[in-house]
């Protein structure tokens, strides 16, 4: 029987409660839309300021908080094969996304569900690390929080002439 194991752990307190079913449902909906096989697994953890940061200081050398860090395991299974393959963990800055939402005027859900399709992409693989990942990426995001009824603009990276890669063989 398929299954999918989406785990959400909150590692912080919160005076709102969370949206779990909806949290849940952007990562179905995302890995639905994307051909994610049927039985995989993933975590999604609702941490703090300083968590986030010091990972983020050890896995990408930025030493401050973000709002959403993604961990792709590459669909390893469980070790004795009683679970599905796991995709990885999206770990989420609960400070950072309120004060991303106030500051942007949107409803702190509708951040976190931001935050959740953006890191559940990031597990499949989507980046946006050039213009050309962040379109696709940006387009992959804006598909799926239209579908869930989340309606927030998202701004974009710029990125310099140079960082792009070359295509025209040096001319």
């Amino acid at each position: 029987m398929a299954r999918r194991s989406v785990d959400v752990i909150q590692q912080v307190a919160s005076a709102e409660r969370l949206p779990v079913r909806r949290l849940r449902q952007a990562v179905e909906w995302v890995l639905d839309r994307h051909g994610a096989p049927a039985e995989v697994g993933l975590s999604i953890v609702v941490s703090d300021d300083e968590t986030v940061r010091r990972l983020n200081r050890q896995y990408r050398q930025v030493d401050a908080p973000t709002d959403v860090l993604s961990f792709p395991t590459g669909g390893a299974g469980s070790p004795g094969g009683n679970e599905p393959p796991y995709l990885g963990d999206v770990i989420l800055a609960l400070p950072t996304i309120q004060r991303q939402a106030a500051r942007e005027g949107h409803a702190v859900g509708d951040e976190l569900l931001l935050a959740v399709v953006h890191g559940t992409l990031h597990l499949l693989g989507y980046d946006h690390d050039t213009s050309a990942g962040q379109a696709a990426m940006w387009a992959a995001q804006a598909e799926a929080l239209r579908a869930l009824g989340v309606t927030l603009h998202v701004p974009e990276f710029e990125f310099p002439a140079d960082a792009e890669p070359d295509t025209t063989g040096g001319q």
